[in-house]
């Protein structure tokens, strides 16, 4: 995912969610509406997650300092962690609390009218809002299923968009099924019901964005088959007779930095291993952009020097700095 990919997706939410947030706030004040209540808190956490991802965002663009050598790109991961933690999680506990309190203590919904238009329009609202992020992610989604590219992409804002706005839409099919049992029924318990399960359904999608996020800000690699083409590169370079090993992690959404020792061959000079050096990197960066940051250490390739076929490979260390 580009630096720039996303960034609509999360204007076209900010301001969905805002607008949403007001009307909601609204109908409440109208209806006592425990479910709209709690839908316009949802709303409200979604608009400040929206404003955390553009914050991290901007952010992660900073120089490297000497303190942070490697720049600030896992800002973004620090940034959608937090919104997967503690708003959503916030929302949840909020959600579940009003929903009990309102199944024990039971109130009628006072002019319905106002839930229904309100999470009517909310709907449509929340329906652009997610076409806006589908469009975004199939730009960059290619083959993956929609389950694979929310667990491997490298790039925070899209999967957090589209779980919040999947979860929105959902959560507000959820207030008008509580709202509209509540009038049918004559019984305020429903609402209470309808709040409970947005509470629930906040909670899975809390779980669900911070454990992806938290793997990212750990740091994790490149993928089975990116790694491939990497070795291919690395391989592919007439000085390069093998590679011993190689370490990868994504440093932001954009920035990977590559570690691996290769084998040269033990009559090369010094300025022919450094071409082979050279063009590998050139040929990696060819295959995957996004590897900013390429170290390769050479050894000498102890097959060759002594005549062994098959002989068993280095030991491996880590790859220096």
């Amino acid at each position: 995912m580009s630096a720039e990919g996303g960034t609509k997706a999360i204007v076209a939410a900010l301001a969905a969610n805002l607008g949403i947030a007001v009307s909601k706030a609204v109908a409440f004040t109208f209806t006592g509406s425990s479910s709209m209540l709690a839908e316009s808190i949802h709303s409200v956490a979604d608009s400040g997650n929206q404003g955390l991802l553009l914050i991290g965002r901007k952010r992660s663009e900073r120089n490297r300092t000497p303190e942070h050598p490697f720049g600030y790109g896992r800002e973004r991961y620090f940034y959608a962690f937090v919104v997967a933690v503690v708003l959503f999680t916030v929302g949840s506990a909020f959600s579940l609390y009003e929903g009990y309190h309102k199944i024990s203590h039971p109130e009628d919904v006072k002019s319905p009218i106002w839930a229904f238009a309100v999470l009517i329009v909310a709907i449509g609202l929340e329906a652009f809002s997610f076409r806006t992020a589908i469009k975004e992610s199939n730009e960059i989604r290619g083959e993956q299923s929609w389950w694979a590219f929310i667990r491997r992409a490298k790039a925070p804002e899209l999967p957090v968009v589209l779980l919040e706005d999947l979860a929105a839409l959902v959560g507000l099919i959820l207030a008008l099924f509580g709202v509209s049992m509540a009038v049918a029924t004559g019984d305020g318990i429903w609402d209470g019901i309808g709040t409970v399960a947005i509470g629930v359904l906040l909670g899975v999608v809390a779980t669900i964005l911070s454990i992806e996020t938290k793997s990212l800000l750990i740091g994790e690699g490149v993928d089975p088959g990116t790694e491939r083409r990497i070795i291919e590169a690395l391989e592919s370079v007439d000085e390069v007779a093998r590679l011993i090993h190689i370490r990868t992690e994504y440093l932001g959404p954009d920035e990977l930095l590559i570690a691996a020792k290769i084998a040269v061959y033990h009559d090369d000079t010094a300025a022919e291993v450094a071409r082979g050096i050279d063009a590998a990197e050139a040929r990696i960066r060819a295959q995957v952009p996004e590897a900013k940051l390429i170290y390769l250490e050479p050894a000498l390739d102890e097959a060759s020097r002594q005549g062994i076929t098959g002989a068993e490979p280095a030991p491996e260390t880590p790859a220096s700095s």
